[in-house]
């Protein structure tokens, strides 16, 4: 048996489908058959990343297999659902959710321990999927996404505007990777280096948790970023190139008085300097997280220095579940100004703009946080009573 919010739900859903590096085309596929098992979920939203942007170029191949619906930050309201998914997900429909990208099997050993990202049996993740896998609708740049029985979601209040709401996912790198795996904490002093949307996050994530000095840098583009960290809590924004670059050791050990910073995050993608200062940034054991992205390029790296200062290294992989979890907490307490993060929102015809305009690409360079809504412009019936909900058996 399966709910449905409303009764007259299309036959067929409009997808953007990449086909190639920066090659994209809208398609229509098939509103999929929802069983006990599995739910269809309208998509509000989904948020662009980095990652989107080397996607989309081509240079992350090794992420999905083209033709595929990318899109791995989506966010939506449950439009239909089967009995035993709700109480699996603890759920109904109307209810507003953000999914994972991972869609693991919940079975191997690694997801029996918690382990869940390292499953080894995981398949058809958002955002990757072939569309000749069927359903086809895996991906957040489509109208609606099908909800497959392992999927992972968090439910999300939805009162929040919908683009603050779409922040999930970077506001959840910013607390796993500066706080969780960097474990930023009481009187800490804290490096970003990278001033995106996720650098930004992890200035937030850390004041949250109580860092005494948290220090982002950026290029000369990214003033207008490093005007908004300081709006979210940075105490010291450092510009890294151009006419009044500094050098970001020589400004932490200014700041500091010497001490250097106990933890380090690099965000910057393709760029292999910042790894070493990263490396340079903190104290004697130190911790430092390197969580950009650099195409698959070797990267040089000093053993002697990590040995020397006895620094621990992390790699951060993805968002996980505990992040996420804090992450909408801290969305929902309405603590930090996150409509200055927001600045573009897209419709579904515009895929490509969009991410283009993230990557810098368009003559507007003010993007921080930008999203695609595949309802944008689309008059939408309001959800329903619960008692007028239809059931199909």
């Amino acid at each position: 048996m399966t709910q449905r919010l409303h009764e007259d739900l299309p036959d067929t859903v409009r997808a953007v489908v990449q086909t190639g590096p920066s090659a994209l085309e809208i398609r229509e596929f098939p509103r999929p058959v929802i069983g006990p098992d599995d739910g269809l979920m309208r998509v509000e939203a989904n948020g662009i990343c980095g990652s989107d942007v080397e996607i989309f170029r081509g240079h992350l191949q090794g992420r999905s297999r083209a033709p595929f619906i990318p899109g791995h930050e989506p966010l939506g309201i449950i439009e239909e659902l089967g009995e035993r998914a709700a109480e699996r997900w603890g759920v109904q429909v109307g209810d507003r959710v953000a999914l994972e990208v991972i869609v693991p099997c919940r079975s191997c050993a690694d997801c029996l321990v918690g382990r869940y990202q390292a499953c080894r049996n995981k398949q058809n993740g958002h955002g990757v999927t072939p569309v000749d896998v069927e359903p086809s609708l895996y991906g957040g740049f489509a109208e609606y996404l099908y909800l497959a029985p392992n999927a992972v979601m968090h439910k999300i209040d939805a009162s929040l505007p919908i683009d603050i709401a779409a922040m999930y996912n970077p506001l959840g790198a910013g607390v796993r990777w500066a706080v969780d795996l960097g474990e930023v904490g009481l009187g800490d002093t804290l490096v970003v280096l990278g001033a995106g949307q996720r650098g930004l996050a992890a200035v937030m994530a850390a004041k949250a948790a109580g860092a005494r000095t948290v220090i982002i840098t950026g290029l000369e583009s990214d003033r207008h970023k490093l005007v908004v960290a300081e709006e979210l809590g940075a105490d010291h924004t450092v510009v890294v190139d151009g006419p009044d670059g500094r050098d970001i050791v020589e400004a932490v050990t200014e700041i500091t008085g010497g001490r250097m910073a106990d933890v380090s995050l690099d965000l910057t993608p393709m760029a292999a300097g910042p790894v070493t200062d990263a490396l340079k940034v903190v104290r004697h054991g130190g911790r430092v997280v390197l969580a950009g992205l650099k195409g698959g390029r070797e990267i040089p790296l000093s053993t002697d220095l990590l040995i020397n200062r006895g620094l621990t290294v992390r790699g951060a992989y993805g968002v996980d579940s505990a992040a996420n979890e804090k992450a909408i907490a801290l969305l929902e307490s309405g603590r930090f100004p996150l409509e200055r993060l927001h600045t573009h929102t897209f419709g579904l015809d515009q895929v490509a703009e969009a991410i283009e305009t993230l990557a810098g690409d368009r003559e507007d360079k003010s993007a921080i946080h930008v999203t695609v809504q595949p309802h944008l412009g689309r008059t939408l019936e309001p959800e329903v009573a619960p008692h007028l909900l239809t059931t199909s058996h």
